[in-house]
């Protein structure tokens, strides 16, 4: 699986590694979509799987050009590289948008995922018994998780650490969206805001010199969380990947209805026309360390198509969809 690339292959590669780490930051989108859609979830799965024993054996032994070849290191790097990066960057302005245009925001992601489901089903082959079936437990799962009711927040590491391992299935499940199970966990402002916010807090002080950082309780706290959050996801994804390499392998076609179930019941998560429900006490919103209300939940509602904003909307999501169609016809022709 280890490929020879250009520069301009690099650059698309880290360019979509960015567009996963903004999806993976989203409430109710998969990063599993976005690389699932961009053609590198196989060997995203396939490079997670070859950390193993063997791995570790060459890195013990000080061979690391032969652990970075083992692993698919030059993929990894620039695959996860973008998704980091995104979280610092992309991923902001991508917050930008969602605070000033919401409801557009969330018709291109609608789209976005109903091209998602044209493109991953239209080479499926043949839908017997048991691939339909599959098919219907994958959308009645997606279905029931985006109408579950979040817990409330909880920093016991251990907690912390199964808030890795499953938040981070969103980038190795296309379709489930690690950020709304985090959101359901109760953990999502918890690690994806505040944490993330002290940890670049304590990297820029540490690079101005103020070291003072370092002696603040409440900064070793959420640096503790953020390590074993980290340390979770990290754990997640070479398990689950072990896991899903496995089963790709053995029942393809199987896995495959039940990730296009899953993706389509998902859809109830990013429906457009919804309005933030957030988290209050005593009729007073609980704000997060940025000042920030926190969404407790979503309540859905028909749109109104006497309103120009439904139209538009409506506009977005063809966006969307004529998106995953021109990507679509781009790799077929490159083919």
């Amino acid at each position: 699986m280890q490929k020879e690339r250009t520069f301009v292959q690099k650059f698309h590669l880290f360019l979509k590694g960015l567009a996963m780490g903004a999806a993976n930051k989203v409430p109710g989108v998969s990063g599993g979509t976005v690389s699932f859609v961009f053609g590198f979830y196989e060997e995203l799965i396939y490079s997670f799987r070859k950390v193993n024993v063997t791995a570790f054996k060459l890195l013990i032994n000080g061979r690391f050009n032969s652990f970075f070849r083992y692993v698919n290191g030059g993929f990894l790097l620039l695959i996860m590289g973008g998704s980091i990066f995104s979280y610092f960057s992309i991923s902001l302005v991508l917050d930008y948008f969602l605070q000033n245009y919401e409801l557009y925001v969330w018709s291109w992601f609608f789209g976005m995922i109903i091209g998602s489901i044209y493109y991953i089903g239209k080479d499926f082959g043949e839908w017997n018994k048991t691939n339909i079936i599959s098919l219907i437990i994958g959308v009645l799962v997606g279905v029931g998780i985006s109408f579950l009711k979040p817990a409330g927040e909880n920093d016991n590491l251990w907690f912390v650490f199964i808030c890795g391992i499953i938040g981070v299935s969103g980038m190795t499940l296309p379709g489930l969206s690690g950020s709304f199970i985090l959101i359901l966990l109760g953990n999502y402002v918890l690690l994806l805001v505040d944490s993330v916010n002290e940890l670049l807090f304590v990297i820029t002080s540490l690079i101005a010199g103020n070291f003072d950082v370092l002696s603040d309780p409440e900064k070793i706290r959420y640096l503790k969380i953020i390590s074993v959050f980290t340390a979770g996801s990290a754990f997640g994804l070479v398990s689950i990947s072990h896991v899903l390499g496995y089963v790709l392998k053995r029942w393809n076609s199987i896995v495959t209805a039940v990730i296009i179930g899953f993706i389509t019941g998902s859809l109830g998560i990013v429906w457009p026309w919804k309005k933030a429900v957030y988290a209050s006490t005593n009729g007073n919103f609980i704000l997060d360390k940025s000042g920030n209300k926190i969404i407790k939940n979503y309540s859905r509602f028909i749109p109104d198509f006497s309103n120009s904003e439904t139209w538009f909307a409506i506009f977005y999501i063809t966006l969307g969809i004529a998106l995953i169609l021109i990507i679509d016809y781009y790799g077929r022709k490159k083919k």
